[in-house]
């Protein structure tokens, strides 16, 4: 078990991030934005400038945050870019190491599309796509967010099934099902024999649907230290990766305001998830 997180929140500038796990003592990160730009979409020069200094810092990078099938490409975007992430990833990770690439399956289109048919194009890419990650020997990594395989764990599941690929797996984000008005623990107890990965996001109860306010781990309505616990009590040897969206959250367009402060939130949003890990094992050790 190891300890991640999704640095851009710490600050978009690389150096910043390397700093932010550095304090922290962490040996992993998750990779996303290096300055405006995802990991997967860097110029190759740039990415080997990025490889060199994790390198120096003797960090191992546990996953790529890609875009693919995200929250901003719908079912209606052109396939053929998250084809071409995906190969430019590939080698990426195997460069670095890195055996998990984050993806999502794909928002409905406006004006949405009958279900049966969002999730039967669903299906045709991601199948795609996991047939392509099988062959570059690297694991996709769905998260229940955007898209038709998050929409509740029956489609999580039925994702599964219908793809049934070793090269398929979940990050299950301990965060996202408040934000679709679901229960964190219902949906992680239907999935939780599939998880590879987990992020790590926490929410206070929101006084009207949508209005939902980030808050550190363990303090809100997300289940965080009840699915830690039965995930460490399990022997999950996996990574643990934090997602504050606290001072910044990507897919609303919530832009870093404070550079120190997010520097020090994203520190302090890892330290209490250290806390929270260490009265976990101490309760399991002492029952």
């Amino acid at each position: 078990m190891f300890l991640s997180g999704i640095t851009d929140e710490a600050g978009r500038d690389l150096d910043r991030q390397i700093a932010a796990h550095r304090e922290l003592g962490w040996s992993h990160i998750e990779l996303r934005m290096v300055g405006a730009v995802n990991a997967t979409d860097l110029p190759d020069a740039d990415f080997d400038r990025v490889a060199e200094r994790l390198a120096e810092a003797g960090l191992r990078v546990s996953c790529f945050a890609s875009q693919i099938a995200n929250w901003s490409r719908p079912i209606t975007s052109d396939f053929e870019r998250d084809l071409a992430e995906l190969e430019r990833a590939i080698p990426r990770m195997r460069r670095l190491g890195t055996p998990f690439i984050r993806c999502m399956s794909y928002p409905n289109a406006t004006p949405p599309w009958p279900e049966a048919e969002w999730r039967h194009v669903a299906i045709l890419r991601m199948r795609a796509l996991a047939a392509r990650a099988q062959e570059g020997g690297i694991t996709l990594v769905h998260e229940n967010c955007s898209g038709w395989g998050g929409l509740k764990p029956e489609s999580t599941l039925d994702l599964l099934d219908s793809i049934r690929s070793p090269a398929l797996r979940l990050v299950f984000d301990t965060g996202n099902p408040a934000q679709y008005g679901q229960d964190s623990w219902r949906y992680y107890e239907a999935v939780r024999d599939h998880i590879a990965y987990v992020h790590i996001k926490d929410y206070l109860a929101p006084k009207k649907p949508g209005d939902e306010q980030a808050c550190f781990p363990g303090e809100g309505i997300c289940s965080v230290r009840k699915i830690v616990a039965d995930l460490v009590k399990s022997g999950y040897d996996g990574g643990f990766s934090i997602e504050p969206h606290i001072a910044s959250v990507i897919h609303l367009q919530k832009d870093i305001q404070d550079a120190d402060l997010a520097f020090r939130t994203y520190v302090e949003y890892g330290r209490r998830l250290e806390e929270l890990l260490e009265e976990v094992e101490a309760k399991l050790r002492a029952s």
